[in-house]
Protein backbone atom coordinates (compact mmCIF):
# COMPACT_ATOMS: atom_id res chain seq x y z
CA UNK A 1 0.00 0.00 0.00
CA UNK A 2 3.03 2.09 0.79
CA UNK A 3 4.48 1.67 -2.40
CA UNK A 4 1.14 2.10 -4.36
CA UNK A 5 0.76 5.38 -2.77
CA UNK A 6 4.02 6.79 -3.55
CA UNK A 7 3.61 5.71 -7.07
CA UNK A 8 0.29 7.69 -6.92
CA UNK A 9 2.31 10.93 -5.44
CA UNK A 10 5.23 10.39 -7.90
CA UNK A 11 2.42 10.42 -10.86
CA UNK A 12 0.68 13.48 -9.37
CA UNK A 13 3.82 15.27 -9.13
CA UNK A 14 4.55 14.15 -12.92
CA UNK A 15 1.13 15.73 -14.04
CA UNK A 16 1.34 19.15 -12.69
CA UNK A 17 4.98 19.26 -13.68
CA UNK A 18 3.66 18.10 -17.39
CA UNK A 19 1.02 20.87 -17.47
CA UNK A 20 3.15 23.65 -15.54
CA UNK A 21 5.37 22.92 -18.78
CA UNK A 22 2.84 23.21 -21.01
CA UNK A 23 1.20 26.10 -19.73
CA UNK A 24 4.71 27.37 -20.07
CA UNK A 25 5.03 26.82 -23.75
CA UNK A 26 1.37 28.13 -24.51
CA UNK A 27 2.19 31.39 -22.73
CA UNK A 28 5.78 31.41 -24.12
CA UNK A 29 3.66 31.02 -27.74
CA UNK A 30 1.58 33.65 -27.22
CA UNK A 31 3.93 36.18 -26.09
CA UNK A 32 6.19 35.27 -29.28
CA UNK A 33 3.01 35.82 -31.09
CA UNK A 34 2.61 39.49 -29.64
CA UNK A 35 6.35 40.53 -30.08
CA UNK A 36 6.94 39.30 -33.58
CA UNK A 37 5.52 41.27 -35.60
CA UNK A 38 7.01 44.02 -33.65
CA UNK A 39 10.43 42.67 -34.42
CA UNK A 40 9.68 41.90 -38.10
CA UNK A 41 8.49 45.76 -38.10
CA UNK A 42 11.65 47.33 -36.64
CA UNK A 43 14.14 44.79 -38.98
CA UNK A 44 12.37 46.69 -42.00
CA UNK A 45 15.50 49.09 -43.71
CA UNK A 46 15.19 52.47 -42.93
CA UNK A 47 15.46 53.17 -46.44
CA UNK A 48 11.95 51.40 -47.26
CA UNK A 49 10.01 53.64 -44.43
CA UNK A 50 8.27 56.41 -45.96
CA UNK A 51 8.59 59.93 -44.64
CA UNK A 52 6.61 62.54 -44.89
CA UNK A 53 8.12 65.59 -46.40
CA UNK A 54 8.69 68.68 -44.38
CA UNK A 55 8.44 72.30 -45.72
CA UNK A 56 9.34 75.40 -44.63
CA UNK A 57 7.51 76.62 -41.67
CA UNK A 58 6.07 73.87 -41.39
CA UNK A 59 3.80 74.38 -44.49
CA UNK A 60 1.51 71.18 -46.04
CA UNK A 61 2.66 71.38 -49.37
CA UNK A 62 5.68 73.38 -51.03
CA UNK A 63 5.92 76.57 -52.41
CA UNK A 64 5.97 77.66 -56.08
CA UNK A 65 9.32 79.16 -57.53
CA UNK A 66 9.60 82.86 -55.92
CA UNK A 67 7.18 82.83 -53.64
CA UNK A 68 7.95 82.74 -49.82
CA UNK A 69 6.70 80.19 -47.43
CA UNK A 70 4.73 81.56 -44.77
CA UNK A 71 2.77 80.72 -41.88
CA UNK A 72 0.95 82.50 -38.87
CA UNK A 73 -1.69 82.24 -36.26
CA UNK A 74 -3.35 84.76 -33.92
CA UNK A 75 -3.46 84.97 -30.34
CA UNK A 76 -5.37 82.55 -27.94
CA UNK A 77 -7.51 84.15 -26.07
CA UNK A 78 -5.35 87.23 -23.65
CA UNK A 79 -2.87 84.12 -22.67
CA UNK A 80 -0.88 83.36 -25.96
CA UNK A 81 0.43 85.56 -28.32
CA UNK A 82 0.42 85.02 -31.78
CA UNK A 83 3.07 83.42 -33.93
CA UNK A 84 4.08 84.41 -37.43
CA UNK A 85 6.74 82.49 -39.47
CA UNK A 86 8.33 83.42 -43.09
CA UNK A 87 10.78 81.16 -44.77
CA UNK A 88 11.31 78.82 -41.43
CA UNK A 89 12.02 82.12 -39.73
CA UNK A 90 10.31 82.85 -36.49
CA UNK A 91 9.41 86.77 -37.05
CA UNK A 92 7.11 87.13 -34.23
CA UNK A 93 6.12 84.90 -31.04
CA UNK A 94 5.74 84.91 -27.51
CA UNK A 95 9.15 82.82 -26.99
CA UNK A 96 10.93 85.86 -28.87
CA UNK A 97 9.43 88.28 -26.15
CA UNK A 98 8.67 90.28 -29.36
CA UNK A 99 4.53 90.21 -29.34
CA UNK A 100 1.84 92.25 -27.55
CA UNK A 101 -2.06 93.42 -27.08
CA UNK A 102 -3.58 94.86 -29.82
CA UNK A 103 -2.21 94.58 -33.27
CA UNK A 104 0.98 92.91 -33.95
CA UNK A 105 2.60 93.73 -37.44
CA UNK A 106 5.74 91.99 -39.33
CA UNK A 107 7.16 94.33 -42.12
CA UNK A 108 9.24 91.74 -44.69
CA UNK A 109 11.13 93.04 -47.87
CA UNK A 110 8.63 91.85 -50.89
CA UNK A 111 12.22 91.25 -52.85
CA UNK A 112 14.39 89.52 -50.49
CA UNK A 113 12.36 88.23 -48.15
CA UNK A 114 14.38 89.96 -45.60
CA UNK A 115 12.78 91.63 -42.04
CA UNK A 116 12.11 94.88 -42.40
CA UNK A 117 10.55 95.87 -38.91
CA UNK A 118 8.50 94.14 -36.08
CA UNK A 119 5.99 95.82 -34.25
CA UNK A 120 3.22 95.34 -31.56
CA UNK A 121 0.78 98.42 -30.81
CA UNK A 122 -2.01 98.23 -27.84
CA UNK A 123 -5.33 99.27 -29.26
CA UNK A 124 -6.92 98.64 -25.67
CA UNK A 125 -4.88 101.80 -23.39
CA UNK A 126 -2.22 102.87 -26.22
CA UNK A 127 -2.80 105.25 -29.13
CA UNK A 128 -3.76 104.83 -32.36
CA UNK A 129 -1.82 107.58 -33.29
CA UNK A 130 1.12 105.79 -33.37
CA UNK A 131 0.09 103.00 -35.04
CA UNK A 132 -1.68 105.62 -38.20
CA UNK A 133 2.41 106.82 -38.39
CA UNK A 134 3.84 103.64 -38.75
CA UNK A 135 1.67 102.59 -41.10
CA UNK A 136 2.60 105.74 -42.85
CA UNK A 137 5.96 104.98 -42.87
CA UNK A 138 6.06 101.70 -44.94
CA UNK A 139 7.39 101.86 -48.23
CA UNK A 140 5.84 100.56 -51.37
CA UNK A 141 6.88 96.75 -51.62
CA UNK A 142 6.87 95.86 -48.59
CA UNK A 143 4.54 92.48 -47.45
CA UNK A 144 2.69 93.56 -44.03
CA UNK A 145 1.66 90.24 -42.07
CA UNK A 146 -0.44 91.27 -39.05
CA UNK A 147 -2.13 89.43 -36.65
CA UNK A 148 -4.51 90.05 -33.45
CA UNK A 149 -3.78 88.94 -29.81
CA UNK A 150 -6.48 90.06 -26.96
CA UNK A 151 -7.97 93.32 -28.32
CA UNK A 152 -7.10 95.10 -31.44
CA UNK A 153 -10.24 97.24 -31.96
CA UNK A 154 -11.02 99.40 -29.02
CA UNK A 155 -8.93 102.01 -30.65
CA UNK A 156 -8.90 101.14 -34.22
CA UNK A 157 -10.52 104.66 -35.80
CA UNK A 158 -11.35 105.30 -39.62
CA UNK A 159 -7.90 106.43 -40.75
CA UNK A 160 -5.89 103.19 -39.52
CA UNK A 161 -8.74 100.73 -40.98
CA UNK A 162 -8.43 102.61 -44.32
CA UNK A 163 -4.58 102.18 -44.17
CA UNK A 164 -4.52 98.53 -43.64
CA UNK A 165 -7.72 98.42 -46.13
CA UNK A 166 -4.95 99.74 -48.55
CA UNK A 167 -2.76 96.87 -48.08
CA UNK A 168 -5.33 94.87 -49.54
CA UNK A 169 -7.71 94.09 -46.12
CA UNK A 170 -11.02 93.15 -46.68
CA UNK A 171 -12.12 92.46 -42.79
CA UNK A 172 -10.46 95.26 -41.50
CA UNK A 173 -13.62 97.50 -41.18
CA UNK A 174 -15.31 94.48 -39.37
CA UNK A 175 -12.71 93.88 -36.95
CA UNK A 176 -14.22 94.73 -33.23
CA UNK A 177 -13.30 93.66 -29.45
CA UNK A 178 -11.75 90.68 -28.98
CA UNK A 179 -12.80 89.37 -32.33
CA UNK A 180 -9.23 87.89 -33.83
CA UNK A 181 -7.97 88.41 -37.01
CA UNK A 182 -4.98 87.38 -39.67
CA UNK A 183 -3.64 89.11 -42.92
CA UNK A 184 -0.88 88.98 -45.11
CA UNK A 185 -1.11 92.24 -47.69
CA UNK A 186 1.00 94.69 -49.30
CA UNK A 187 2.03 98.42 -49.59
CA UNK A 188 0.60 99.18 -53.45
CA UNK A 189 -0.81 96.17 -53.39
CA UNK A 190 -3.26 96.58 -56.40
CA UNK A 191 -5.87 94.23 -55.38
CA UNK A 192 -7.72 92.74 -52.14
CA UNK A 193 -5.71 89.89 -50.32
CA UNK A 194 -6.37 86.17 -50.72
CA UNK A 195 -4.36 86.00 -47.25
CA UNK A 196 -6.65 87.06 -44.59
CA UNK A 197 -9.07 85.28 -42.22
CA UNK A 198 -11.41 86.95 -39.39
CA UNK A 199 -14.17 85.59 -36.30
CA UNK A 200 -16.01 87.49 -34.83
CA UNK A 201 -16.19 87.34 -30.70
CA UNK A 202 -19.51 85.84 -30.16
CA UNK A 203 -20.55 84.39 -26.34
CA UNK A 204 -22.85 81.84 -27.83
CA UNK A 205 -19.71 80.62 -30.05
CA UNK A 206 -16.58 81.27 -28.58
CA UNK A 207 -13.81 78.55 -27.93
CA UNK A 208 -12.69 80.48 -25.03
CA UNK A 209 -14.67 82.29 -21.92
CA UNK A 210 -14.60 85.94 -23.88
CA UNK A 211 -12.62 85.11 -26.85
CA UNK A 212 -13.55 83.21 -30.06
CA UNK A 213 -10.81 80.19 -30.77
CA UNK A 214 -7.39 80.96 -32.46
CA UNK A 215 -7.25 81.27 -36.35
CA UNK A 216 -4.16 79.71 -38.12
CA UNK A 217 -3.52 80.59 -41.85
CA UNK A 218 -0.49 79.35 -44.24
CA UNK A 219 0.49 79.60 -48.06
CA UNK A 220 2.54 81.22 -50.76
CA UNK A 221 3.74 85.03 -51.47
CA UNK A 222 4.65 86.14 -54.36
CA UNK A 223 7.91 87.42 -54.30
CA UNK A 224 8.03 91.01 -55.72
CA UNK A 225 9.58 91.11 -59.26
CA UNK A 226 10.59 94.39 -59.55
Amino acid sequence: MMRTGGILKLAALVSVFVLALFLAFELLEINLNFKLPQVFERSVPEETSTKQTRYKCGLSKPCPADHFFFKMASGAASVVGPKICLEDNILMSGVKNNVGRGMNIALVNGKTGEVVKTEFFDLWAGDVNTLIQFLKSIEDGTVVMMATFDDSASKLNDEARKLISDFGSSQIESLGFRDNWIFVGGKGIKTKSPFEQYIKNNAETNKYEGWPEVLEMEGCIPRRQS
